[in-house]
């Protein structure tokens, strides 16, 4: 088994990922400033980046092992073949197509950031939704969810990881043109220019005193995305950094 490892700026991996598939990738996972992406032969990619190799035998287990279970605040994010004796809600995801397993710091940090929002009875979107797990996260905090992505391709995916976690949260294909306002909050985990872009969006979607979750932020590109969200209206609740990535947290205040 041949593995193909990206370190660096993740901003535009969602793209490719389907790229991935389409070449044979067998399974992707996130690592520490990391991901690893799981090929039974090599393949020309149009990416930086480095092969490694595993027994054939043993990638599968290999990758298995190194799979370790995630907590972020309340939550912790399992593999179906974890087990797991903490008290965390537990977020079963099936590791493959869909970016976001909890393992990358932006995943983590909005994970955390939607443990501390007054959700409940709330209308939220997801918006890049991947895999699907801040919106599993939502609705299990008994938020109304819709899930959004331009990649039609893990839609199928989402919706089936809702379904093992019995979180009642909607998916569509799109982006904010699929959406259904008002909201009360929007997470994204995208990359700051495209925040900057959907920046006024931000504004028509969410109602006035809305927050949005905005993280995908390299920490050298952020003030683009303060910028921005000032101008859109927002006002900055909060920041948290973690390695080179930034959340940003931020409250509609049209009036102010």
């Amino acid at each position: 088994m041949h593995v193909f490892r990206l370190t660096g700026d993740f901003e535009t991996l969602d793209a490719y990922t389907p790229l991935f598939f389409d070449l044979g990738a067998r399974g992707m996972e996130e690592k520490e400033g990391e991901v690893w992406v799981y090929f039974p032969t090599r393949v020309e990619l149009p990416l930086p980046g480095e092969w490694l190799e595993l027994e054939d035998e043993d990638w599968l287990e290999a990758w298995k092992r190194d799979l370790q279970p995630v907590r972020a605040g309340p939550f912790v994010v399992l593999a179906p073949w974890h087990t797991w004796e903490g008290p965390e809600r537990r977020i079963v995801l099936e590791p493959g197509m869909a970016f976001g397993t909890g393992h990358h710091e932006t995943t983590r940090m909005a994970l955390e950031a939607l443990a501390r929002e007054p959700i409940h009875g709330a209308r939220v979107l997801d918006l890049g939704t991947g895999s699907g797990i801040l919106a599993i996260a939502a609705a299990m905090r008994g938020a109304e969810v819709l899930g959004v992505d331009v990649d039609a391709s893990v839609i199928p995916q989402a919706e089936a990881n809702a379904r093992r976690n019995q979180a009642p949260a909607r998916f569509k294909v799109g982006s904010l043109e699929a959406a259904e306002p008002p909201y009360d909050l929007v997470v994204a985990n995208l990359y700051a220019e495209l925040h900057q872009t959907l920046a006024p969006r931000y504004a028509e979607i969410l109602r006035p005193g809305g927050r949005a979750l905005l993280t995908g932020i390299l920490a050298e590109r952020e003030a683009g995305v303060l910028r921005a969200m000032e101008d859109a209206g927002f006002s900055l609740l909060s920041r948290r950094q973690e390695g080179e990535w930034v959340l940003l947290a931020f409250r509609y205040s049209p009036e102010d």
